[in-house]
């Protein structure tokens, strides 16, 4: 009995300290998982540790491509013959399966999936765009996203299509996109939320270049909330190149509050507001926005305070000149500077000139080699200046490529404007020096010069913008005028002032909107943007003509 007693009591002391080793397991918390940058491991290491089953997590799979065009029949392929009985052994091809379309098992083709696109499907880190569509995006899969998308260095789009995202996970989104430094392109459509906090994923901080926001049921109040975003008049938007705003239910209202927001905007170039409900009040704003208008109360005070702070650095204490200045002849101090001397500065001044007139027949012997020796002084300090690059007092030049991407040029200007780069071969010879266009500087709209017309200071309007769709809206004759106005303006400024950057509207479409094709406006804007739209072709004469315009001649 006793032996029996000892063996039970150890086997229940054995017991008890393996659920209490297994209690101390669970109890502990496991390490924070550090993302390799390869997303497919990352993805389905973080579902498994947020609490979700092995069939529950998304696979990540390749996005499926068209197939290509199969290649010809080879014409050289025949029937083979049989040299005994000269019989014909013609065998029939098996029919092949279908290239255009993939098969899948029953419901596979409904499962959640996450399908990317790769530089290389080799590599697991050349992740360059992800695509999540027909499935719910919940707070947990986005906190799974926030953690590893950041880590994808050659990440530059992502995509989500009817994903039922709500305004936490858009403020989730936008919280973390601001870290994936190469992420240019967003698309979140078909994706309505009530609070409508779209304008999160734009703001100052944004990198990115192409969004978006088709089909979202966004009103005048997410319009506002965008219009803002895309300028004020102490901030703007400096990345985004296009903005999609189509098959929405954004009114006259909104229209304006995104005029407003091309005011002092010069970065964004493509435009939609496709599908949505503007009549000839949104689109005589938007006309106004593209020819000319007058600064706000709020933009008149900014303005005054950037030009305060532009001349701010050029206003020093005024100091009187040094005494080697004064004394030099080669450069006399210069009394239309705005310096004030004092009195001792003038009696300074009279000494120096009687101890040059004391002085000057021994100067006059001595003049020559002296002019030389200032001849060399400076042929140096004009060598160090371009050895050296560029001058103290040369001004930092911001460069505004398109695309939103900065250049640093190199290299030292001419007499003429343009910029010769040169530089030495390995064997150190010279290179020949080409020119390369001007850096054209980012100009505050405020800064641009005004015209005071019944105290109103009014400056030109966006010439930046280069497409603007108003398709399948309510515009009338009145607004179709407004937009002929606001072309018409453009192209009279840019023959009076050319500049590369800002050529002003060179497409709008217009169609299906509340107008007859017929309309004297209509004829007259296609007749304008025709020859302003880059892709456009003049037709080619026929030789009959061309020999017919040369005899008349």
């Amino acid at each position: 009995m006793g032996k029996r007693m000892e063996k039970a009591l150890k086997e229940k002391a054995a017991a008890s300290s393996t659920s209490q080793d297994a209690a101390d397991d669970e109890s502990k918390t496991p390490e924070p998982y550090s993302c390799t940058g390869m997303f497919e491991q990352d993805f389905t290491e973080l579902c498994r540790r947020s609490g979700l089953q092995q069939g529950e997590i998304p696979p990540v799979v390749i996005r499926p491509k068209r197939p290509p065009t199969p290649p010809p029949p080879d014409p050289k392929a025949q029937t083979q013959v049989s040299a005994e009985d000269g019989e014909e052994e013609q065998k029939e091809p098996e029919e092949p399966k279908p290239t255009t379309y993939t098969t899948k098992d029953k419901f596979q083709y409904f499962k959640p999936t996450v399908q990317v696109e790769m530089e290389n499907e080799d590599k697991p880190a050349t992740v360059t765009e992800i695509y999540i569509r027909g499935w719910k995006v919940d707070d947990t899969m986005m906190g799974v996203l926030k953690q590893c998308l950041p880590t994808i260095e050659k990440l530059h789009t992502l995509y989500f299509w009817n994903t039922g995202l709500t305004e936490k996970t858009i403020a989730e989104l936008a919280s973390f996109l601001p870290q994936c430094s190469n992420l240019k392109n967003l698309t979140l459509d078909g994706n309505p939320v009530l609070e409508e906090n779209f304008a999160l994923l734009i703001g100052d901080d944004s990198l990115l270049a192409n969004v978006s926001f088709r089909n979202n049921h966004i009103t005048d109040k997410g319009a506002e909330m965008i219009g803002k975003a895309l300028s004020t008049a102490k901030s703007c938007n400096k990345n985004l190149i296009s903005l999609n705003l189509s098959y929405n239910k954004i009114t006259d209202i909104g229209a304006t509050h995104i005029a407003n927001g091309l005011r002092m905007n010069r970065v964004v170039l493509s435009l939609s507001l496709a599908s949505n409900q503007i009549s000839d009040t949104g689109a005589k704003k938007l006309g106004e926005v593209l020819s000319r208008f007058p600064l706000t109360h709020e933009e008149t005070v900014e303005r005054r305070k950037l030009i305060r702070e532009k001349g701010s650095p050029d206003r020093k204490s005024p100091s009187p000149p040094s005494r080697g200045r004064a004394e030099s002849k080669d450069r006399p101090g210069s009394k239309g500077s705005g310096t004030v001397l004092d009195k001792t500065d003038k009696k300074r001044d009279k000494s120096s000139k009687k101890k040059d007139g004391k002085k000057s027949d021994k100067d006059k012997d001595d003049s020559p080699t002296k002019s030389k020796a200032m001849d060399a002084k400076k042929e140096k300090e004009e060598d160090k200046t371009v050895k050296g690059g560029a001058k103290k007092d040369d001004k930092w030049k911001k460069d505004t490529t398109r695309h939103g991407s900065k250049a640093e040029m190199q290299g030292t200007k001419t007499a003429k404007g343009k910029k010769t780069v040169g530089g030495k071969d390995k064997k150190g010879a010279l290179l020949p020096e080409s020119e390369t266009p001007d850096v054209v500087e980012a100009i505050n709209p405020l800064m641009d010069s005004v015209e005071n017309i019944d105290g109103q200071l009014w400056i030109p309007g966006n010439r930046a913008l280069i497409n603007l769709n108003l398709s399948r809206n309510q515009i009338s004759e009145g607004g179709f005028k407004a937009l002929l106005l606001g072309v018409q303006y453009q192209m009279t400024l840019n023959s009076l002032q050319p500049n590369p950057a800002l050529k002003g509207l060179m497409r709008i479409s217009l169609n299906k909107n509340a107008i007859s094709p017929s309309n004297d406006a209509v004829s007259k804007l296609q007749e304008l943007m025709t020859t302003r739209d880059p892709f456009y072709k003049p037709p080619s004469q026929s030789p009959d003509g061309d020999s017919q315009s040369h005899g008349g001649q």
